[in-house]
């Protein structure tokens, strides 16, 4: 009780804020943004707590870390690779965030960067340094991680229509292949 307290008290400002209430539009892993985004900062306020982490920072960063308008596939900035940086200019510009809360947003797609380096042909239109992408402190990769265990998570809840889409992303993908 304590802990759902002390969150809500550190995201509520974001949470109830029109332009993040946005979100609930947008799919996302079988769900919508606002949820994934939620669940996301949720997890990393958690790992927060157990790493003796800055708690603000990781609710902040974890909240808006997919704080992008529209499907990844509508436009070029909010692709699987270009979202990071997309999102932490909105949350620049709607939330007024920190250089490390931007830093920490534009990291958190660090594990699909390693994937692409192993796998150069998933999304090869797009390019990643892992230099570049590489999370700069503990927060960075408490949300990190956290996306990446929600994403699984909310792969499995939502199984059936995620692989559905992620199905025919994959297939459209191969067709594109020049």
């Amino acid at each position: 009780m304590k802990n759902n307290y002390e969150y809500y008290r550190l995201a509520g400002n974001i949470l109830s804020n029109n332009y993040f209430l946005e979100l609930k539009k947008d799919n996302h892993h079988g769900t919508n943004k606002y949820d994934h985004c939620k669940r996301v900062s949720y997890v990393s306020f958690l790992f927060a707590k157990i790493f003796k982490a800055d708690c603000k920072e990781v609710v902040r960063a974890g909240l808006l870390h997919d704080f992008f308008f529209g499907e990844r596939t509508e436009k070029e900035e909010n692709s699987y690779l270009n979202h990071p940086h997309t999102s932490a200019i909105n949350a620049k510009k709607y939330f007024n965030i920190t250089d490390k809360e931007a830093s920490d947003i534009r990291t958190h797609m660090f594990h699909h960067v390693l994937v692409k380096k192993i796998f150069p042909f998933v999304n090869y239109k797009e390019k990643a340094k892992i230099k570049d992408n590489r999370p700069r402190s503990k927060e960075a990769t408490i949300i990190c991680l956290s996306d990446l265990l929600v994403s699984v998570y909310e792969f499995e809840k939502y199984r059936l229509r995620y692989g559905i889409s992620l199905t025919f992303l994959f297939l459209i993908n191969l067709l594109t292949i020049q």
